[in-house]
């Protein structure tokens, strides 16, 4: 049977997302691997659900506790239901955010310590780590004019600038001490983030 691959596109509000996941959409079905995408939260019905409790601008305010028990039930749902299921089939799974998006956004963000952290990430995935990820770097205040230009802003892309200064600064500490994360400047203009990822994925997979 052939094994499968799981690949992560992660970054801050604003980074390129969408296109870097078609680019290596694009490149994985060159390839000829066959593909799941799935995103987070969310990926399954009652996943879209939490994601939606998540997302929305909510009446009172939502602990941060609350918010990273949320996240971590949407994606228990989505690894029993889509992606384990997927990888023990040799398929390769294309996510839009995983678990990485939690330590830096909850972990850093919202300043909840790794010993609150570590367990529930240790309950949930048990010893499922993503093959490769790849981390489009931008700076928070060049992301968030991207993002405010797209249109009206969730619950959380609502949050202070801090907030995403913290969520950036979490996400290259991590990628500098993981060897499977591979942080791309996506700064640079769109055929040059391209090639970036490109090369990320030949040299992690050739």
């Amino acid at each position: 049977m052939k094994q499968g691959r799981f690949v992560v596109i992660e970054g801050l509000e604003g980074a390129g997302k969408t296109t870097a996941i078609q680019t290596v959409q694009q490149w994985l079905q060159e390839q000829g691997h066959p593909l799941v995408q799935t995103r987070e939260p969310g990926g399954t019905p009652l996943a879209e659900q939490i994601r939606t409790l998540v997302k929305s601008v909510q009446q009172e305010r939502v602990s941060p506790v609350t918010e990273l028990l949320l996240m971590y039930a949407a994606r228990a749902q989505l690894l029993d239901n889509v992606i384990r299921p997927a990888l023990e089939r040799g398929d390769w799974v294309l996510a839009d955010r995983h678990d990485l998006s939690s330590r830096a956004y909850q972990g850093g963000g919202r300043q909840i310590p790794d010993e609150v952290l570590d367990p529930i990430r240790q309950l949930v995935l048990a010893d499922l780590r993503p093959d490769l990820t790849l981390y489009l770097d931008i700076d928070p205040v060049i992301g968030l004019e991207r993002a405010r230009a797209r249109g009206e802003l969730d619950r959380i892309e609502q949050e202070q600038l801090g907030f995403f200064q913290r969520a950036r600064a979490k996400y290259l500490a991590i990628a500098s001490s993981e060897p499977n994360i591979v942080v791309i400047d996506a700064a640079k203009p769109l055929a040059d983030v391209q090639q970036q990822l490109r090369q990320a994925l030949e040299q992690h997979f050739a």
